[in-house]
């Protein structure tokens, strides 16, 4: 018992001091990450990779449109009724397909409900 009681009072004295030390080396980190991210090199590094990132982006969007999947995808974005701006990143999605104007998306998800295959 006698033991136990040592083991736990090691334990608790050594998380103690842990903790102590640990949150100075993180408040160290901390500051010298903050210095780093506020360099100017690294926020003209940071200025330029997002640049680069925007320009694959549309590029990449811009030749999907032009492949038979992307026109699929883009056909009909204009006429959806119900969808608000924050459901056009989803329209294309599944869980979307009940919002899409007409009446053989509605009757498509009430008889898809209810069945397990």
């Amino acid at each position: 018992m006698r033991g136990k009681i040592m083991f736990l009072g090691g334990l608790a004295a050594g998380f103690v001091l842990g903790a102590r030390a640990g949150r100075e080396k993180y408040e160290e980190l901390m500051v010298r990450g903050r210095k780093v991210l506020d360099h100017p090199t690294v926020q003209e590094a940071a200025g330029v990779a997002q640049a680069q990132a925007n320009r694959l982006y549309a590029e990449g969007k811009d030749k999907l449109g032009q492949t038979k999947l992307g026109e699929k995808l883009g056909s009909g974005n204009g006429s959806r009724q119900g969808m608000t701006p924050a459901d056009e990143p989803f329209a294309g999605t599944p869980a979307s397909a009940g919002a899409k104007s007409g009446s053989s998306g509605s009757s498509t998800k009430a008889s898809g409900t209810g069945r397990v295959s």
